[in-house]
């Protein structure tokens, strides 16, 4: 189908354009502006990109709002949202991109940044190939978001009145765009402080009460009732993780091996597809901290205390196989001769709070592979189909 083709060199020389520019999570300024750049270039009208304020109510700092785009249609037919986020890892810091064959490498020790500016440069070429072929489209909002892989909070924090009432969303993020991901786990990020007293650990170790103890206990106890990584619980399933432990900036728990270690922070995560197993599981937590806090006492008998903090940073959200937007996408595919895959993601995608803001939407992937790791890797083929599929859902109706 010559119409819904893509022109594969000007594509890739987008992907490394954008691969080139520096934008770990929370930095996303550099790479907002040069794909405002190239979006101007492509024949965008200024008056339709902007980037809001959405960096303004995001609890972390963030250099950038999201980076939108409103196109009226040049045919009748509900508006359609395509999204992807410009933010990468901190791993990706510095990363080169290089060509091998059909794949996009990094240079060095570090991840390459195709999660993903695979979806960047293939949203900017469907708007490329839409406007400089003049190709029939319904009306379109593009969705560049910020801080997605610190908490989804481009997404979460976007003003869903800005994006011009779509009727369906269109994601991408992941590898193949044959494979169509209708669903994703929630999560919960809590925090804990244990507040111990610091003591002389040679002269008066009575004295003091440990808060490394008391994570000890705590932790022993999780993992002993099954709380702990992959959770069985009940009929509900879903996973739990112990993230960085130390003190209240960051850095090492404990001052010295001589001094009793009076203050412990502990980040972590409560994962399901059911939002009541991820509530029990964070509450597991909760409790076995309150419980081992109780436990650890000085020779005078009192105890450690603990401060407890979570957060849903994102709902767990399911599509129907026969809703509006997985059919849309199911025959679009299909008049591209290609078979679908369904699936449901362990990992939170913008998708979640696009869906949550009442825009159901799904997502497709246009060639990332082994992300967050130096082994990271763009397939140069799924790139394209990502392309070439984002092309065809935005024109045909």
């Amino acid at each position: 189908m010559a119409e819904f083709t893509v022109d594969r060199e000007q594509a890739i020389n987008r992907l490394m354009r954008f691969l080139a520019v520096e934008g770990i999570t929370g930095q996303e300024q550099a790479i907002g502006a040069e794909v405002a750049r190239a979006l101007s270039e492509i024949g965008v009208p200024a008056g339709a990109i902007r980037f809001d304020d959405a960096n303004t109510r995001i609890p972390l700092p963030t250099q950038t709002g999201n980076l939108i785009v409103t196109l009226p249609g040049t045919k009748p037919g509900p508006r359609r949202l395509f999204s992807t986020h410009l933010d990468t890892v901190p791993l990706c810091a510095g990363a080169v991109p290089v060509r091998k064959g059909r794949r996009i490498v990094p240079a060095g020790k570090t991840a390459l940044g195709g999660d993903n500016r695979t979806g960047v440069a293939a949203l900017v070429t469907m708007l490329a190939e839409l406007l400089t072929r003049n190709i029939p489209h319904a009306p379109l909002t593009v969705l560049f978001t910020v801080r997605e892989e610190s908490g989804l909070w481009g997404a979460r924090t976007v003003d869903a009145a800005e994006l011009g009432d779509p009727a369906m969303g269109f994601n991408i993020d992941g590898g193949s765009a044959q494979t169509i991901t209708i669903g994703a786990v929630g999560a919960d990020r809590w925090e804990v402080e244990i507040f111990g007293k610091a003591a002389h650990a040679g002269v008066h170790p009575e004295r003091g009460i440990s808060a490394t103890i008391v994570l000890a206990r705590a932790l022993a106890s999780i993992h002993k009732d099954g709380w702990f990584g992959k959770v069985k619980k009940a009929g509900m399933e879903g996973t739990s993780n112990v993230g960085p432990v130390g003190d209240a900036d960051g850095g090492c728990a404990g001052q010295a091996t001589n001094v009793v270690t009076d203050y412990v922070k502990v980040n972590g995560e409560s994962r399901s597809h059911d939002a009541k197993c991820i509530t029990a599981i964070t509450a597991a937590y909760r409790q076995a901290f309150q419980t081992a806090a109780r436990q650890v006492r000085d020779d005078k008998g009192k105890t450690a205390r603990v401060r407890f903090t979570t957060q849903r940073s994102y709902f767990p959200y399911r599509l129907r196989e026969d809703s509006a937007v997985v059919r849309a996408a199911q025959n679009v595919a299909a008049s591209l001769g290609w078979q679908t895959t369904l699936k449901f993601s362990n990992g939170g995608l913008d998708a979640n709070w696009l869906t949550r803001h009442g825009i159901p939407a799904l997502t497709f992937g246009a060639g990332q592979h082994d992300v967050h790791t130096i082994a990271e890797y763009a397939d140069l083929d799924e790139f394209i189909d990502g392309c070439i599929f984002a092309l065809a859902l935005a024109a045909k109706t």
